[in-house]
């Protein structure tokens, strides 16, 4: 009986004299110790000359299994049982029989008991695994390698160094360098408007047509045009005053094997003011500046500059034009070199902006372009052959600064 304050309490009884203590069995503790294996096996550890068995138990280490309760005791492994604490007893009354050394294998009915594993037949397929993974691995590495190597298809068709390449299909106009602001401030068409070349120098942006798309070019663009009445590109309004001294470039892949093909030209009215392009001479595609020095576009007052004989196809080309006021006369360049020069009256300046990929011939479009351009630029100026070659390896020097420029690489 309590008070409520303190609990009651419920003393063990002695243990019995020469017991051992409590729950140990009596006298000394058996060989290797309450529980542990002799020190011929180690704690868990196969004895000298023996080799280890994943499926074996040691005696000294764990919990040995009972076929009948899940957990059965082995007498030579583990804790004394107590017949009061609802563990089975041992069959030695209490006594623990000394731990037996090394690994010993418990029979039951899914490990035989008496069978070792085949050593030489595990460490084989080991062996298989470990070069099944190698493999695995080196395969892994070759496809980045693969993909790497061929994820950048493209086709450049070259800038003003004087290399050269061959046009894209397809891209869109994300941002890429300009000389002045970095790897990360160049774009080719006016911000949230895809069709509008953006001009670097001047400010005149170009309206593009359904097929003439902007396409890549290395970490730069091009416009592709697929050679039909959509292939155009359109300023707003004139860029080059034809009655002053000037000068056109543009880098173009031409991929037409007949007919006109017009790379630059000005004016939207009756005729052109001046076309730079390809055009069919003598029976055979040639490059061409002309221009017109009449309202009419009559043959009689057009003059032309040609450069026959190269070739005209699938060749990246650097095309120069230039008009000399001075001296009244225009010039055609062919990567850097002097095709040929004539004398002409004034130009006649034809109303209307400068167009991409096409020309205007007596109120007709003509020579829609097909391949792929870029570099296109104008200069107030005329260039002496000896700045157009230098221009073709990118050694002008004072470099002119172009009044504007487009698709810039």
């Amino acid at each position: 009986m309590t008070d409520g304050t303190n609990p009651p309490s419920h003393p063990h009884p002695e243990p019995a004299p020469g017991s051992g203590g409590y729950g140990f069995p009596p006298g000394p503790p058996a060989q290797g110790g309450y529980g542990y294996p002799t020190p011929s096996g180690g704690y868990g550890y196969p004895q000298a000359g023996q080799q280890p068995n994943p499926y074996q138990q040691d005696p000294g280490t764990g919990y040995p299994q009972d076929p009948g309760t899940g957990y059965p005791q082995d007498p030579g492994a583990g804790y004394p049982q107590d017949p009061g604490a609802g563990y089975p007893q041992d069959a030695g009354g209490g006594q623990w029989s000394a731990a037996q050394p090394g690994f010993t294998r418990l029979a039951g009915p899914d490990l035989p008991g008496s069978s070792q594993p085949d050593w030489e037949a595990m460490a084989d397929r080991s062996a298989a695994e470990r070069r099944k993974k190698r493999l695995w691995m080196l395969g892994g590495a070759v496809t980045v390698l693969a993909l790497l190597a061929g994820g950048g298809t493209f086709f450049l068709l070259g800038d003003d160094d004087g290399q050269d390449a061959q046009p894209a299909n397809s891209a869109s106009a994300s941002p890429e360098p300009d000389d002045s602001k970095g790897p990360a401030a160049y774009t080719a068409t006016v911000a949230g408007d895809d069709t509008l070349l953006r001009d670097s120098y001047g400010g005149m942006g170009i309206r593009l047509g359904p097929d003439l798309k902007v396409g890549p070019l290395g970490k730069r663009f091009q416009v592709v045009g697929k050679g039909n009445g959509n292939s155009w590109g359109q300023s707003a309004e004139p860029v080059v005053d034809v009655t002053k001294s000037f000068t056109v470039t543009a880098r173009a892949y031409n991929s037409a094997a007949k007919g006109s093909r017009i790379v630059m030209s000005q004016g939207d009215g009756e005729s052109f003011s001046f076309e730079l392009g390809v055009n069919e001479v003598n029976g055979k595609q040639a490059w061409i500046f002309r221009v017109q020095t009449g309202d009419k576009g009559a043959a009689a007052t057009t003059r032309t500059v040609t450069a026959e004989g190269l070739n005209m196809v699938k060749t990246p080309t650097l095309l120069m034009a230039t008009y000399d006021a001075d001296k009244k006369a225009i010039a055609l360049y062919v990567d850097g070199k002097k095709a040929g020069e004539t004398p002409v009256p004034p130009i006649w300046q034809a109303p209307g902006p400068l167009q991409l990929g096409r020309s205007k011939h007596h109120n007709i479009w003509t020579g829609p372009w097909q391949g792929a351009l870029h570099s296109v630029k104008t200069y107030d100026m005329a260039f002496t052959a000896e700045q157009a070659a230098a221009y073709k390896e990118g050694k002008l020097d004072p470099s002119p600064k172009p009044t504007h420029a487009w698709l810039l690489t």
